[in-house]
């Protein structure tokens, strides 16, 4: 869908993500929020990609955020810096044409609005441990 960017789709995906772990996962959950709050319309193919992929791969996601949270169980974050976590991570691994920098950028902005005063670090440190362990590199490419 024109008009719908990446950076858009992670905010929904946040969203849909942040939803699904509080109430838990419903089939069909990213079309029902997308008509909800959308009236209609195709759902953007990122945005599905994205909810679906973080589904799929969600075991192997908590484990790698688990391994490079020091002191912090998973289920003691905050669900905001969870699922941002869970959907950066994905994005890390998976959709590798996108620059390490600029998912790890829009998850820390993405925390400092929907998270606490400290989410946008401890999201930041976590992503980067996890760049390092995964070899992908933040710089920026140019």
């Amino acid at each position: 869908m024109a008009g719908i960017s990446r950076s858009r789709c992670r905010e929904l995906a946040l969203q849909i993500l942040y939803q699904a772990d509080i109430i838990g996962h419903r089939e069909g959950e990213v079309a029902r929020f997308w008509r909800h709050f959308h009236q209609g319309g195709k759902v953007p193919d990122y945005l599905q990609k994205l909810v679906a992929g973080v589904a799929a791969h969600q075991a192997e996601l908590d484990a790698l955020i688990k391994e490079h949270s020091e002191h912090w169980r998973l289920e003691r974050m905050v669900a905001v810096d969870r699922n941002l976590l869970r959907l950066a991570v994905y994005e890390l691994l998976y959709h590798t044409d996108v620059p390490a920098k600029v998912v790890i950028n829009e998850a820390v902005e993405l925390a400092k609005r929907y998270g606490t005063d400290l989410s946008g670090a401890f999201v930041n440190g976590i992503l980067d441990h996890i760049c390092q362990a995964v070899n992908r590199n933040v710089e920026a490419s140019d």
